[in-house]
């Protein structure tokens, strides 16, 4: 590795050391070479993953886009961010400044809030604990209270709602996708100005919504006799 990457051998050795200590490698005690870690199968395994969700998912989030002229997003929940992995932008109107790989709060966007909505209530607590809630402008939410209050309306209606939380002048739908065990395993969301997605239409928008993540859900394995724990 020295010779290949003209590195000093000193370097690469405190390079090696810190990955095996993050457990992205493996050091072999009987032959003293290293191996691929169990966070480097971690994130193998999620990209995998995640391909597998692109790709099942394409068809509906393009479809989407064109029913709704909004952007289309689909995310997971990792390390307690949504983390977007899919994008789709409208064939008319400009898309919304996002990007594949982006990483978004749980409490103050659509796909967050309806990625953690059907979190036990101490587990939406510990997120809060760990990551606390940053305030973007005056309308994110900013409290245990107030989010534990949001997160009960997007279980009732099925679907969250990011009101100018994160970005004045933006309004984003989103709704919970279903893996084959039943529990939520992504979030697909359209996005847009509030003039796009004005508040009378939020049920329209939901229900379209709802229709897309139904279809990925039952894509992904899900079936209507796995309710939501």
């Amino acid at each position: 590795m020295s010779s290949r990457l003209d590195f000093p051998k000193s370097s690469i050795h405190c390079l090696l050391i810190t990955l095996e200590r993050l457990g992205y490698l493996q050091r072999l005690e009987s032959s003293g070479r290293y191996v691929a870690g169990l966070s480097l199968v971690r994130i193998a395994t999620m990209a995998s993953h995640g391909a597998t969700l692109r790709q099942k998912a394409g068809p509906l989030l393009a479809d989407l886009a064109q029913r709704t002229n909004l952007t289309v997003h689909l995310a997971v929940l990792e390390n307690n961010e949504a983390l977007l992995i899919a994008k789709v932008g409208p064939s008319v109107t400009p898309p919304v400044a996002t990007w594949v790989g982006k990483r978004i709060d749980y409490h103050c966007t659509s796909l967050g809030k309806a990625l953690i909505a059907w979190l036990p209530d101490e587990e939406v607590g510990r997120l809060v604990k760990e990551r606390r809630m940053l305030r973007h402008n005056e309308n994110t939410i900013s409290t245990l209270a107030r989010l534990q209050e949001d997160l009960m309306r997007t279980r009732r209606v099925g679907y969250a709602v990011d009101d100018e939380e994160e970005e004045i002048g933006i309004r984003c739908v989103g709704a919970p996708v279903l893996g084959s065990s039943g529990k939520v395993e992504a979030a697909v969301s359209v996005s847009g100005t509030v003039d796009q997605i004005r508040s009378e239409d939020l049920p329209r928008v939901g229900a379209l919504l709802q229709e897309a993540a139904f279809e990925l859900s039952r894509r992904l394995g899900w079936t209507p006799s796995l309710a939501v724990p």
